[in-house]
């Protein structure tokens, strides 16, 4: 005990124990921010929460990424002010070193342009709520994928092989979003000039008709024909449409394609084949 008493008291008369307490409290000061930020975040998450888990909406989509980003921004902001508080603590004057520090980022705006450029892309594509974690989108053509993650700096997509893509927010041009509040299967067949077109159109519907009773969380709507789309050598090729929600339209699409293949051997309907007539010329005449 004197032993212990001694090393206090050595402590208090150098000024360490004091600082060890303010440094205490600034650590408590920030792990209270954390948790304050922590406990808002999942108050949002709650509040647009539908109580529906297999679907996702899209306001609990954008209260998802909004989470993300405001706790990476919480956790970066209370870092620094750990770091310069301790600084202070130790007698480093730290007003010439903010100082510093906003000079230091004008230089580092000019030197790192890039980077500047996709916080600020990323902070209005987050506020504009052009697309949120779990929407299935294509950036610019190159990409194709859903959205896993979002900061103010990338946006991070999965695409259908698992690969990982990482896409800084500034080079992001045009993005199309292809589960935003519903999407559309597409799919066209191919049928010989000999089939009636009002009788496959008929087939189609029924084939429509029937998924959309057997699956109507997936298929909204039932399928719509459009019509003839082409007229091609060996067939014309009929256009169909079908509302789906978001993010299954190529679930859906497949069916739609497996079923029309049934329906139409069954009914005698034919899925032409490429033909080519050749007129042979020459030979002797008699």
């Amino acid at each position: 005990m004197p032993k212990l008493t001694a090393f206090l008291e050595t402590l208090a008369s150098h000024g360490i124990w004091e600082k060890a307490q303010k440094l205490l409290l600034v650590f408590l000061t920030c792990l209270a921010l954390l948790y304050a930020v922590s406990l808002v975040v999942k108050a949002v998450r709650r509040a647009v929460d539908d109580g529906n888990e297999g679907v996702t909406s899209d306001a609990e989509r954008r209260a998802e990424t909004l989470g993300s980003v405001l706790t990476n921004a919480a956790r970066a902001v209370v870092v620094a002010f750990f770091l310069l508080m301790t600084l202070q603590e130790f007698g480093v004057n730290i007003g010439p070193l903010v100082a510093g520090a906003g000079v230091a980022g004008v230089a580092l705006g000019f030197g790192a342009q890039s980077l500047v450029k996709d916080v600020i892309s990323g902070f209005f594509l987050l506020m504009e709520n052009q697309f949120g974690v779990g929407d299935i989108v294509n950036v610019d053509d190159k990409h194709t994928g859903t959205v896993e993650r979002m900061t103010l700096r990338i946006t991070q997509l999965r695409d259908a092989e698992g690969r990982a893509h990482f896409v800084p927010n500034g080079s992001i041009i045009r993005v199309v979003v292809l589960s935003k509040d519903f999407a559309r299967a597409l799919v066209d067949v191919e049928v010989g000039y000999g089939t009636d077109p009002d009788v496959a159109f008929e087939v189609l519907r029924e084939v429509g008709q029937r998924l959309h009773e057997e699956r109507p969380d997936q298929a909204v709507e039932p399928l719509e024909v459009k019509g003839i789309e082409v007229l091609g050598p060996s067939g014309f090729v009929i256009r169909t449409l079908t509302k789906t929600s978001p993010g299954v339209q190529w679930e859906v699409a497949r069916e739609l394609r497996r079923r029309i293949l049934l329906a139409f051997r069954e009914s005698g309907i034919e899925i032409p084949y490429p033909q080519r007539v050749v007129h042979h010329r020459g030979g002797s005449e008699d």
